[in-house]
């Protein structure tokens, strides 16, 4: 718990430190009045802020400000986030325009809103011991347990062959009878073995021994990964929330493609689309979380998100550029799609990042 609770503070801090200050209600009884020195730039203040580098009057000098920095940091976006969660959630696509078009101070900025998020939904992740584990295949048991079905199996092989031999110089019928009925069984034995074995080879994840691709580093990964893979899904997922952020400049073709050349919408504004949408994807995520932490059945949750986020983005696309309701439609499910692609090379890089990190 105490870990969960410095990577909350963490990700509020790293959101704060991208998050503008302007929009924040103050409080401005402190050092210095309106019309005073500039504590910081030496300028003449015009009000509570200095006109010219933009800091606030109020300078805070006791140990006891420390505490209030990192509550302010974490628990305070002061009042832009009970404006820019309902928007989210309700009216995405006019959310985003507004944001977009210069409206900065009411609300949130996507990058703070993704930042802080992220870091929630894995804090929650580690509190409810969701971690990623290798099959028992994969274990140095369970690699034990598949060699000695190997020599079972080639046991029975030999067993067969013995059989098969006798059968052949066998000449009284009977006797040949009760061979065939003992290759028969053995076979049927063998065969059973022959299944378990192609599960754990598929299950096991040992399909990296033999590959040699030149690079030492990478296949020094692979070695590590075969001999401990617990290991290395733990750095992935633990990549997963570091690296969370490479989703925006993933998504960011797939999005611009759905307005070529467009000279009304630019890459910044595809940005601010992807990265609120994310916000979305992501609070959804917690709601999943908490559900199944509640005993909501898990199969009724997954649907429900599926639908949700497909919903939001047809909403936003109509919202944010104006489209009609079949070309949201179409450009939602092209998106989509896009979305999915981006996601599936962003588990490329934790992958690449787990083996040659």
């Amino acid at each position: 718990m105490a870990a969960a609770a410095g990577d909350v503070a963490t990700g509020a801090l790293w959101a704060r430190a991208v998050e503008p200050r302007a929009g924040e209600h103050a409080d401005h009884n402190g050092h210095g009045d309106a019309g005073g020195l500039c504590l910081n730039c030496g300028t003449t203040r015009i009000g509570d802020f200095c006109h010219a580098c933009g800091q606030s009057s109020h300078v805070h000098r006791s140990f006891g400000a420390i505490g209030h920095d990192l509550a302010h940091g974490v628990f305070h976006f002061e009042g832009k986030i009970w404006r820019t969660l309902p928007m989210l959630f309700f009216r995405p696509g006019e959310l985003t325009r507004r944001y977009a078009h210069g409206e900065r101070a009411r609300f949130v900025s996507p990058l703070a809103l993704f930042l802080f998020i992220i870091f929630i939904l894995f804090t929650i992740l580690s509190i409810i011991g969701a971690h990623l584990e290798a099959p028992q295949f994969a274990t140095g048991e369970g690699k034990a347990f598949q060699t000695k079905l190997e020599q079972k199996y080639a046991e029975q092989g030999e067993t067969i062959a013995a059989l098969t031999r006798q059968r052949a110089a066998a000449s009284d019928p009977a006797r040949s009878a009760f061979l065939d009925k003992r290759i028969a069984g053995v076979r049927d034995d063998q065969k059973a073995v022959g299944s378990t074995l192609s599960v754990i080879k598929r299950e096991g994840g040992s399909s990296f021994e033999d590959v040699h691709t030149g690079w030492k580093r990478l296949d020094k990964g692979l070695s590590k990964a075969i001999e401990n893979p617990n290991l290395i899904l733990y750095k992935l997922q633990s990549n997963a929330y570091k690296f969370a952020w490479a989703l925006i400049p993933l998504s960011l073709p797939f999005m611009w493609s759905l307005f070529p050349f467009s000279r009304r919408f630019t890459m910044y504004d595809h940005a601010v689309f992807i990265t609120y949408s994310l916000c979305f994807v992501s609070l959804v995520g917690m709601i999943v979380s908490f559900g199944t932490m509640a005993g909501i059945m898990a199969a009724w949750l997954w649907t429900a998100a599926c639908i949700a986020v497909p919903v939001h983005m047809y909403k936003q696309l109509r919202g944010a550029y104006g489209c009609s309701r079949v070309g949201a439609a179409v450009r939602m499910i092209l998106l989509f799609v896009g979305a999915n692609l981006a996601l599936i090379a962003f588990a490329g890089l934790l992958v690449g990042l787990g083996l040659v990190g």
